[in-house]
């Protein structure tokens, strides 16, 4: 027996596909037998005669898993036969033809006349029924709802994203700015305006939520979060206070059944990834009290209108959303926090998308529901699928043991934005709530339901250290507002609690200088080169909408890479997979990859085109630049500048600015040499 097809059908109605194979398809050759499961085609000698041995036989069946159809064809003689080919051809047209790819898009909904559940039971059934367990589900599905439709139209309508900056040449008033900084968003912005606010800065926090509110749970290692116990944020007492589980290991392990051998891989353990799940909105409370007792203000339930930017200040428009008060408020600089839809960040940028996001569903649910034969609450998968491709997705599975022992689930995808298919909430929710009893064994009914977990985490594939604006003048952008973060990370709280002393300082020197015009701001991102030049890893993660490619390629790619970490000491796994990866780490792990798996490369190109391999080498080339710069100045650079710091600060702050954003971007490579070798 030999296995001549593998195909995804991208629909969840499997009885459809068998039906049409059995009774519509109608193969150009051969007798067709009915089976369970599919059909047989048998090819004889003679086909005026049917003997009893026929000369080659196929059989064809289906399946059904992560709600869509998979598909395979078996010869059951172990001979090449001209009828392979074209039964590949013939089944796969078809197939293609009547089950084409489908993006359905949310219907429009006119909440004043029924509820959320009412409205979409009739497209997303296991979506509204497992919503409905949830203890303030009917107001998370409304927010899972307005966000996607959010998104779509900003993909959507990119080049007329709705003005909410205005530039004014002139000062309206001559009185001073009541803050120093006003920051837009809640969650990220809390951590930075509270270290802000100790550092002796006027702050006021705009907030359009309740504050401390969170739809996504933060998981962090202790490595990573002890920037912000440096900072003074923190103390190590408060961060074990902090912590909701600490779990033993981690997992990283990709679906194999379809890959042959030498891409078969063993599990990646990571003990040190992720491993710390937060009590996220006891962090962001507990940020926001020692906001307060620095003298910081804080407005909830108050969202963001318009800003008007004079040569003094920043004025903006906010309506306070419990009593539709309209309020204007000045300050030196905007801290845009808002997050993948933030407006000013659409502003800045032209209405240019992100280039990938990661659609993202989840929930958290109560502790004991898993028997201890299906998960034991000291492990984590930090990356996991259970199967292949998936209606033009590779759907990864996260888990992470919370507080009193509760679990946290993840289900999301990389994708590539597009118009046609900017990337569903709602689609991933059905999957969520119909695949958890494969991903791990369960009886969905006895599960209990504590809280939603959605978003979209953007991601930007930047050429070098400018090509995507996070600044203007007097306005600054931060975590998914800037877009900065690494392609596997995928995360703005990552990228910010990673970048936040250096973000603090540079940002602080800003602002003792006046250093507040759109290109001296520039200088304060958390970009750095070799997290751009992994973004080619997570492009190969990305099906193109319209495009197919074998069910198996992604994950095939996956065991690739994971299966040589899995080989490699923990601590160099550890490097790259928390995106700390240096220039000789990085080409010695690609030439092993691409030595094992010749195909890759190949794989590579096709997945990723060549627009975006012409954009990866820009990319590659800063890498490399960037650790020559590092390798001939570090020995004495920072000696140097330490010299010229007070004579510079004096008497051209820029400059100075300028020097110490250099600084920071070559002091992030050296960390990663001195971290992948402990």
């Amino acid at each position: 027996m030999k296995e001549i097809l593998y195909l995804e059908i991208p629909t969840p109605d499997t009885n459809a596909v068998k039906i049409y194979l059995q009774q519509d398809w109608n193969p150009t050759k051969g007798k067709k037998l009915i089976t369970p499961d599919g059909i047989r085609l048998q090819f004889f000698s003679d086909s005026k005669t049917e003997e009893k041995n026929p000369l080659q036989e196929f059989s064809i069946f289906i399946w059904s898993l992560q709600r869509t159809t998979y598909l395979k064809v078996f010869q059951w003689q172990e001979k090449y036969t001209p009828q392979s080919q074209e039964i590949k051809q013939n089944l796969t047209q078809s197939l293609q033809n009547k089950f084409p790819q489908q993006y359905p898009i949310p219907p429009d909904i006119d909440l004043s006349k029924q509820s959320i559940f009412d409205t979409l039971e009739a497209y997303y059934p296991q979506t509204v029924h497992f919503f409905k367990k949830f203890p303030q589900g009917e107001y998370d599905l409304t927010r899972a709802y307005w966000w996607e439709k959010k998104w779509r139209d900003s993909v959507n309508n990119p080049q007329i994203p709705p003005q909410v900056i205005f530039p004014q040449s002139q000062a309206t008033t001559s009185e001073k700015p009541t803050f120093d900084l006003i920051y837009l968003g809640g969650a990220l912005g809390v951590i930075h305006a509270a270290v802000m606010a100790q550092k002796g800065y006027k702050v006021l926090l705009i907030e359009r939520l309740p504050f401390g509110r969170m739809n996504r749970e933060w998981n962090i290692s202790r490595q990573e979060f002890q920037s912000l116990i440096e900072l003074g944020l923190f103390n190590s007492e408060e961060f074990e206070d902090l912590i909701a589980q600490e779990y033993q290991d981690g997992f990283n392990k990709f679906f194999d059944g379809n890959n042959p051998p030498h891409l078969k891989a063993e599990i990646l353990h990571t003990p040190t990834v992720l491993n710390i799940a937060l009590k996220s909105e006891k962090l962001l409370k507990m940020c926001g009290e020692k906001l307060l007792n620095a003298g910081g203000t804080i407005w909830d339930e108050t969202e963001f209108i318009r800003g008007d930017i004079t040569p003094q200040k920043a004025i903006l428009k906010v309506v306070n959303l419990t009593n539709n008060e309209f309020t204007e408020v000045t300050g030196r600089l905007i801290i845009d926090a808002m997050g993948t839809a933030s407006p000013i960040a659409w502003q800045l940028n032209k209405g240019k998308t992100f280039n990938s996001v990661c659609p993202t569903v989840g929930a958290v649910i109560e502790k004991g529901c898993f028997s201890s034969e299906v998960w034991d609450d000291q492990y984590g998968d930090v990356l996991n699928s259970h199967g292949d491709i998936s209606r033009g997705r590779q759907l990864i599975w996260e888990l992470f043991p919370g507080e009193n022992d509760d679990l946290t689930f993840y289900l999301f995808h990389y994708h590539e934005v597009h118009p046609d298919n900017p990337g569903s909430l709602l689609e991933m929710y059905e999957d969520f709530f119909t695949i958890i009893p494969e991903y791990r064994r369960c009886k969905m009914e006895n599960l209990i339901w504590k809280k939603a977990t959605f978003g979209y985490i953007p991601g930007h594939f930047s050429l070098n250290s400018s090509d995507r604006l996070v600044s203007f003048d007097r306005i600054l952008a931060i975590g998914d507002a800037a877009s900065l973060q690494s392609p596997l990370v995928f995360t703005g709280f990552g990228s910010l609690v990673r970048n936040l002393g250096r973000l603090t300082d540079l940002l602080d020197t800003a602002l003792k200088y006046d250093l507040l015009r759109g290109k001296d701001l520039t200088q304060i991102r958390a970009y750095q080169s070799n997290t751009s030049v992994t973004w080619l890893f997570s492009k190969g993660m990305m099906v193109k909408t319209g495009t197919i490619f074998p069910p198996e390629r992604v994950n095939s790619m996956l065991n690739t890479f994971f299966g040589i970490l899995a080989q490699e000491p923990e601590e160099i796994a550890n490097t790259f997979i928390k995106d700390r990866t240096n220039w000789l780490l990085f080409n010695r792990l690609a030439l092993k990859a691409a030595f094992q798996n010749p195909t890759m490369l190949f794989w590579i190109f096709e997945m990723a085109g060549i627009k975006d391999l012409f954009r990866w080498l820009i990319s590659y080339f800063t890498f490399t630049f960037d650790a020559f710069l590092r390798f001939i100045l570090m020995g004495w650079f920072p000696t140097l500048l330490n010299k010229i710091k007070p004579w510079l600060q004096a008497n051209n702050p820029a400059l100075w600015l300028q020097f110490l954003s250099f600084y920071y971007r070559m002091k992030a490579l050296e960390n990663i040499l001195v971290n992948s070798k402990k």
